[in-house]
């Protein structure tokens, strides 16, 4: 049986997997990507010698495609947003940034260190690495396409969260590359720069590069006297020539890619808000999405069955439970602490920190610039906690978003009568 003709007709029936699951599975107990690394655990368990990618030996390749999936998932999350950006609108959201993501780092890396014997640069990592949400599989616990439903909090703030807290981890991750290759030279030897240069310089040039692409690609899309500028037969390219661009800009001018690519898609979501325009860019990041992810997620599926948990030890599978059951949720519950959201609303917003392709990016990206003590080890967690992630918040993200929004309307009749 030839392996490369087996492998097209696996990818083919991935891809038109990719294009009905979702609608097919809507409000169901079961999400997109359990199914497509259940999918992957089958397929590899079988003797069809489909390729593997092994994270440790293809550090690059995995790199790079996770890096593609993510970006294209922070240009569509942007893109779908209709609130505008405030202090008081996303006030939730600052929140999740500034206490529940380094509470997270923090608690993971202490955790770390503690209860799975990592050193301290490989722990810190573990955490930066586990840190942010996923914009990738998160989207049942999103909001819809563009001028669609009124946002709610749990939805929307989930949403933001996870288009920026992706860009956000960067600082923390560098800090950890930068403690591994000092070695014994102490912290001393390199906080200095890494405070300038990748926490002030590099946030701020990809938030500038962000709003400078996003109204110079607003402007190309919806300001140009000339009608029709973009060839209907081409327009689904847009939203990824938008992401490319902004992204790659970024990165040459020495800023963080990933916060580039969803402030720009912000701003230009900012741009004749009621065009239905907005819905061609979503839909083309959306299916773009969609695509790689269903490769990554079948490819994670092979992995795990390839012996990806293999190195993971008890301690190390605790750590994997504590950062989805308690990590996450303890330091999303604290940061919403006299915040408008209701309990409920608390509850669902700390719950649904989901792990997925974002981690699995910064792990590669990391031990791609400096050697960690114990990498097969904190694979193996980062593999077992997005596992973990996918089944536990696929399984529950219809039944508690349907709690919440019953809740809501309730609370809103009650306010009416």
């Amino acid at each position: 049986m030839d392996a490369y003709d087996l492998t097209l007709a696996f990818v083919g029936v991935a891809i038109l997997g990719a294009s009905v699951l979702p609608t097919l599975l809507a409000g169901r107990p079961m999400s997109f990507p359990i199914i497509y690394v259940a999918l992957g655990m089958a397929v590899f368990s079988l003797p069809l010698r489909l390729p593997i990618v092994d994270p440790l030996a293809e550090g690059d390749l995995v790199e790079r495609m996770t890096e593609l999936v993510v970006i294209v998932s922070l240009m569509g999350a942007g893109l779908k947003i209709d609130r505008r950006v405030g202090w008081s609108s996303w006030n939730i959201t600052w929140r999740l940034l500034a206490v529940a993501m380094p509470l997270t780092i923090a608690g993971v890396a202490v955790l770390g260190w503690w209860i799975a014997g990592l050193v301290p640069a490989s722990a810190l990592l573990l955490g930066a690495a586990l840190a942010p949400t996923d914009p990738v599989l998160a989207s049942d616990v999103q909001v819809g396409p563009p001028g669609g439903e009124e946002e709610d909090d749990v939805r929307f703030s989930l949403t933001s969260e996870a288009g920026l807290n992706d860009g956000l981890a960067f600082p923390f991750t560098n800090a950890a590359i930068a403690m591994a290759a000092a070695g014994s030279a102490g912290v001393g030897s390199w906080i200095g720069g890494w405070v300038l240069e990748d926490v002030l310089v590099k946030l701020a040039v990809g938030f500038l590069v962000g709003v400078l692409g996003g109204r110079v690609i607003g402007a190309v899309v919806f300001r140009l006297p000339t009608g029709r500028v973009i060839a209907e037969s081409t327009e689904g390219f847009v939203a990824l020539a938008a992401t490319l661009v902004v992204y790659g800009v970024a990165e040459l001018s020495h800023g963080y890619g990933f916060l580039a690519v969803f402030v720009a898609a912000c701003v230009i979501r900012d741009h004749e808000r009621d065009h239905d325009y907005h819905e061609v860019l979503h839909a083309s990041a959306e299916s773009i999405e969609r695509l790689v992810s269903a490769a990554l997620l079948v490819l994670l599926g092979g992995a795990v069955v390839d012996g990806a948990l293999g190195p993971l030890s008890v301690p190390g599978a605790v750590v994997g439970l504590a950062v989805v059951l308690v990590v996450r949720p303890v330091s999303g519950w604290l940061s919403l602490v006299d915040s408008s959201a209701t309990t409920t609303e608390r509850w669902a917003i700390a719950f649904f920190g989901i792990r997925g392709m974002g981690s699995v990016y910064y792990l590669a990206h990391a031990l791609n610039e400096a050697d960690f003590t114990g990498a097969d080890q904190l694979w193996a967690i980062a593999a077992f906690v997005i596992l973990l992630s996918v089944v536990v918040h696929g399984v529950t993200a219809a039944p508690v978003l349907r709690l919440v929004d019953a809740r809501r309307r309730h609370r809103r009749h009650a306010d009416r009568t």
